[in-house]
């Protein structure tokens, strides 16, 4: 898979600011509640046309990327 910044804005004029998947309004933290809640990669396709399977796995790449740079105090 190519890297997840291929895939993942920030801009802060659109969803204040909210790392979003490129073109749309669908931010990363949507996305992982609907798989979070059992929704499947191919009910968010059907639901969701706009956005590619190789888009919903970046915002978990982003997601576990993130995960992994949180510093313990």
């Amino acid at each position: 898979m190519k890297t997840y910044s291929n895939f993942i804005e920030i801009d802060a004029n659109k969803r204040f600011g909210k790392p979003c998947i490129k073109g749309t309004r669908i931010a990363v933290y949507d996305v992982l509640g609907w798989l979070a809640n059992g929704m499947t990669m191919q009910s968010i396709l059907t639901d969701f046309p706009e956005i590619t399977e190789e888009e919903i796995l970046s915002c978990l790449a982003y997601s576990a990327d993130r995960e992994h740079k949180i510093r313990v105090a």
